[in-house]
């Protein structure tokens, strides 16, 4: 197949754009969050695949943590089971948790890995089970009303939050070229499992790992102000004042959260992109406009 003269010139120019991205973060780890619609779409999980694949071969070294929220629904209501929020976390009891073990570290976590193999990547799963890869706490959930003298605490079950991160076990891998794709259960001192969410797994990974960049796919273009307008570039501090004025709020706050705690941190940047867009990950990273919004602590 031969390309015409001006297909030849994209090509060229998308090349040429990417360069200076791959010199600056040949080497550097990126921890990428993995969810919400870019893993149900066949089209953008192979694209995310590839993207992940490409990355690894031109030096740098992703880090992958999936969620799989929809998943764990789907089977709980199949094995009629009911599903409880509380603060929009999962109430995960002791029969919820085997089932958050069996789709997170099981199904979904090897379907990532064998779509990144299949694509020529060497991709291994893990849970925070493996060399107690996430040492995890049961997470306090408190509640207060202002007739209440004092908070509500309550029991959510075995949702835990980050105690700390086996690093020694993720720098193995990488530096043997493998590409980590790690489902967010933690363990706790006595081996109990814990269920958490992806988004501050991956920040916690991304703070352990003093990576280069933290991204967090999700559903929507980015952060946006008041007129819908998509926000691209943020200091942590601008981010404080839309969480203030009430311009973030509701299912965005904890993952703004996670974000602004790992630029505070030593992570260099993290970027809420758009999961929907085919290769999102390599557009955000390799050229000028990127995808979604950009948070720095400068």
């Amino acid at each position: 197949m031969t390309l015409d003269r001006d297909a030849a010139a994209h090509v060229a120019e998308v090349l040429s754009e990417a360069l200076p991205y791959i010199r600056r973060f040949v080497g550097k780890t990126l921890v990428i969050k993995y969810g919400g619609h870019a893993m149900e779409s066949e089209e953008l999980k192979t694209g995310f695949a590839r993207d992940i694949v490409l990355m690894k071969a031109v030096g740098i070294n992703p880090v992958v943590v999936h969620g799989g929220g929809p998943q764990i629904g789907e089977l709980l209501k199949r094995l009629s089971i009911e599903s409880r929020f509380v603060d929009g976390m999962r109430v995960t009891d002791e029969q919820t948790m085997d089932v958050v073990e069996m789709v997170l570290g099981g199904q979904v976590n090897k379907s990532i890995v064998n779509l990144i193999n299949s694509h020529g990547g060497s991709a291994i799963g893990l849970t925070g089970k493996d060399a107690r890869l996430i040492r995890a706490r049961k997470l306090q959930v408190t509640r207060q009303t202002p007739d209440m003298t004092k908070p509500e605490i309550i029991d959510i079950g075995q949702v835990g939050e980050v105690s700390s991160i086996n690093t020694d076990l993720l720098h193995m891998l990488v530096q043997g070229d493998f590409i980590p794709v790690i489902a967010p259960i933690g363990v706790g001192d006595n081996g109990e499992s814990y269920n958490i969410n992806a988004d501050l797994v991956a920040g916690k990974v991304a703070e352990a790992l003093c990576a280069e960049k933290l991204m967090l796919l999700t559903d929507i273009a980015g952060l946006m102000d008041k007129e819908g307008n998509v926000l691209t570039g943020l200091n942590t501090e601008q981010v404080d004042e839309l969480i203030a004025d009430g311009t973030i709020y509701g299912g965005m706050l904890p993952k703004i959260r996670c974000a602004l705690d790992a630029v505070q941190t030593g992570v260099q940047s993290a970027h809420i992109i758009d999961g929907r867009v085919p290769n999102a990950v390599l557009l955000e990273i390799f050229t000028d406009h990127g995808v979604g919004t950009l948070i720095t602590n400068e």
